[in-house]
């Protein structure tokens, strides 16, 4: 889950911003879920596609008559454009990894990504991490190392996918970071969905598949309106509250996985699982939590 940059003008209304988070982590599961569901059927490639052309069309709707052409101009095209393949490859990654991967570690590792934040800004960003940090985000290697621990039904090559999607979400965070300084939030969100739906608009004809029933093409419009529907929810809580008071409460979404998990996908993760998830968890809250105290200092 990525978090748009906070609107300057806010409410002191925290518990509408609480339930405005804990709906788009819900919306944010049931993608997942979907796309886990699609991608045992459909190629990967499709899958994806839909997804951001659904959630493209329904940016263009909402921001163009707003703002006209100008949300597309930026003035750091080539870092949108990276920060737009960071994104599309955490899309592909992850959906390919739950073919293989249960739908609650699966999330959980990829949920690395905040961590992966706090390490990658010493050296691209010079900024300066304490050791409790850095102990955080060994403790977050440490649960996903749990998770996949050998003996178990996960220690495959796999796993390799949500780890990867995790990477490239930290890079995409990152940049993120950057262009905050440089464009608004409204364009780089529209970029990075066109320029994504271009690139898959453009490998689609190698991969399509015409959907087999009515429910299944529903469905793929509703992968791509989640989405959507998830990101303007995320956007709004934090009109209501801080960032540093909602980012815990995204955390369930591993809880919103695991539930659609066991009650689509007829999984529960076994013991261990659950351990190295809480540990994930655990460390993620951390380093939440030492944000926040730094930006009240």
């Amino acid at each position: 889950m990525s978090l748009p940059p906070v609107p300057t003008r806010r409410a002191d209304e925290p518990l509408k911003g609480i339930l405005l988070v804990c709906l788009a982590i819900f919306l944010f599961s049931s993608h997942d879920a979907i796309s886990k569901y699609l991608s045992g059927i459909y190629p990967i490639v499709m899958v994806v596609w839909v997804r951001y052309l659904v959630h493209t069309l329904l940016l263009a709707g909402f921001f163009l008559p707003r703002e006209g052409l100008g949300v597309l101009r930026t003035g750091r095209p080539w870092l949108q454009l990276l920060r737009a393949l960071c994104l599309i490859g955490t899309s592909l990654f992850f959906t390919t990894g739950l073919r293989h991967i249960p739908l609650a570690e699966a999330t959980a590792v990829n949920f690395l990504a905040p961590l992966l934040v706090l390490a990658l800004s010493v050296p691209l960003l010079h900024e300066r991490v304490s050791l409790g940090q850095w102990l955080a985000v060994l403790g977050g290697l440490v649960g996903v190392l749990i998770i996949v621990r050998p003996g178990s039904a996960l220690f495959t090559v796999e796993i390799l996918y949500p780890l990867a999607s995790a990477l490239c979400f930290g890079f995409y965070q990152l940049i993120t970071r950057i262009l905050s300084s440089h464009d608004s939030p409204s364009t780089s969100n529209f970029l990075t969905g066109l320029i994504n739906t271009l690139i898959m608009t453009a490998l689609v004809p190698f991969f399509w598949q015409a959907p087999q029933t009515l429910g299944q093409a529903l469905l793929m419009l509703a992968l791509g309106a989640c989405g959507m529907g998830g990101h303007m929810l995320l956007t709004q809580s934090f009109r209501f509250a801080s960032p540093t008071l909602l980012a815990p409460f995204g955390y369930g979404q591993i809880v919103f996985a695991g539930l659609l998990g066991f009650l689509l996908f007829d999984h529960m993760p076994d013991a261990w699982a659950i351990l190295g998830i809480c540990i994930i968890c655990l460390c993620g809250l951390l380093v939440a939590f030492g944000q926040r105290g730094a930006s009240q200092n």
